[in-house]
């Protein structure tokens, strides 16, 4: 198996939910999450409205969560409790850290630590106000590295 966008994603959304304040069981949820999000748009899906809130409210408050819902920044996510821990949610599915380990840190091999610590470097050059935004992010963080870190980091992998 080997490195492809949506691990990239799930890692630099993971870094980018580390860096705004998130534990990092639940910023691997939420990376998982967000990729899960990205490849079923990319797909197309039916989806119900998702709530939104402007950059002026994030920025006062990154983090916002009402008992359903989870705002970091100005994107939204379902949010689920398991015991005492609470995980982000895609169609009923809760995304754990093990779902994390099992469908991205797995596919690195034993390089993760060292994507994880490049993305998490790649995500603190950017404003608070990039990583704020959920178009900014990944117009701005994801997309113009996308394809060379999935390549460096299976390239890595496979060695």
């Amino acid at each position: 198996m080997k490195v492809g966008r949506f691990q990239v994603m799930a890692t630099l959304q993971a870094a980018r939910a580390k860096e705004l304040g998130l534990s990092i069981v639940a910023a691997k949820s939420w990376g998982l999450n967000r990729a899960i999000f990205y490849a079923a748009a990319k797909r197309g899906f039916k989806e119900r409205r998702v709530p939104r809130r402007s950059l002026e409210e994030a920025g006062k408050k990154p983090i916002h969560k009402t008992r359903d819902a989870y705002f970091l920044g100005d994107e939204m996510a379902y949010v689920s409790k398991k015991g005492r821990r609470s995980y982000f949610t895609i169609g009923g599915e809760l995304q754990t850290e093990n779902d994390f380990k099992r469908q991205i840190e797995n596919r690195y091999g034993n390089i993760f630590p060292q994507a994880w610590k490049e993305s998490v470097e790649i995500v603190q050059q950017y404003s608070k106000e990039v990583l704020l935004s959920q178009s900014r992010f990944f117009e701005e963080v994801y997309r113009p590295r996308r394809d060379e870190l999935a390549s460096k980091w299976a390239k890595i992998s496979e060695s």
